[in-house]
């Protein structure tokens, strides 16, 4: 092999990778307009994964709630996630200084949810809500409950980035290094530069990597419990890892401005109020006394 083709190789081999040659579609399949797209297909898998894992964590020792209780939390959360991910978005990415017009001002787009915009601290709001509707008409531990639900939650987040990846939106930022292996040039960007894949990064942190420490800490420690443990894990996890990517998720074009004059993105400064509450979560649940249950039994 001659030096110049040695030189060749190793210049296609920091070549970015362009999105179009991975051969993605964001749908299944298409009928006529109908369209089965994976992002759809993201939330509901990660409902019925959620569903099915609950499930088999309530038949456990311990369990806070019942079969009845797990319906009714597939039901509200499924209804917080979409009404809270939608009016999250309205609320902190629309209005103000966004250069985009309040949805809360137009309610028919507002409902228009195929249009896009999801929040996830919005979603996350949702969530709380109906378990804490559910726990409330159950008469149920609401920090328990959310203990359970913080395990399942995952899988949602990992599936969801994978299908924002697979639709080829919220690319990350250009890269700064030009060697970057994995550095991917998005068909839709303006500029047509190599960027971080960052929706790969959030599936591998806020999703597989979560859904690794959640279940370990569930079905291999005593940490359930702990009332407040799992779920001040999940919300340190879940805010940290968000916040890490921050720095390579391209900042909604409505508030990059927002971004540039306090040093961090919008997504971040949501996330820091979320660690806190998970620490606080974390440092209370180690500072009391585990649930009878949870001990050790004695000979």
């Amino acid at each position: 092999m001659s030096l110049l083709t040695l030189a060749a190789a190793a210049a296609q081999a920091h070549e970015p990778i362009h999105w179009v040659d991975l051969g993605l579609k964001n749908y299944l399949f298409r009928i006529g307009s109908f369209e089965l797209r994976w992002y759809s297909l993201a939330y509901l898998a990660g409902i019925v994964l959620g569903y099915w894992h609950l499930s088999r964590m309530i038949r456990s020792p311990g369990a806070p709630l019942a079969q009845r209780h797990v319906d009714d939390l597939f039901f509200y959360c499924t209804l917080g996630i979409i009404l809270g991910g939608r009016l999250g978005y309205a609320t902190f990415y629309t209005g103000g200084n966004t250069g985009i017009p309040s949805l809360w001002a137009h309610p028919t787009e507002l409902l228009s949810l195929w249009h896009g915009g999801m929040s996830f601290h919005g979603g996350l709001i949702g969530v709380l809500l109906a378990m804490a509707w559910v726990s409330w008409r159950g008469g149920l531990n609401f920090v328990r409950v959310a203990d359970y639900i913080s395990v399942c939650v995952p899988f949602g987040m990992m599936f969801g980035r994978l299908a924002n990846f697979v639709n080829g939106e919220l690319w990350g930022r250009v890269v700064t290094n030009p060697n970057l292996p994995w550095a991917m040039i998005f068909p839709d960007a303006p500029d047509q530069l190599p960027r971080h894949p960052s929706q790969l990064y959030e599936a591998g942190l806020e999703g597989l990597l979560m859904i690794v420490i959640m279940l370990a800490l569930f079905w291999k420690t005593h940490a359930r419990f702990r009332p407040g443990l799992l779920v001040g894990v999940f919300t340190v996890g879940i805010g940290s890892a968000r916040f890490f990517v921050e720095f390579f998720r391209e900042p909604d074009a409505q508030l990059e401005n927002f971004a540039r004059e306090t040093g961090l993105s919008m997504g971040q400064w949501l996330t820091i109020p979320l660690i806190l509450l998970g620490l606080f979560m974390i440092a209370r649940a180690i500072a009391k006394p585990a649930l009878a249950s949870g001990r050790p039994a004695t000979a």
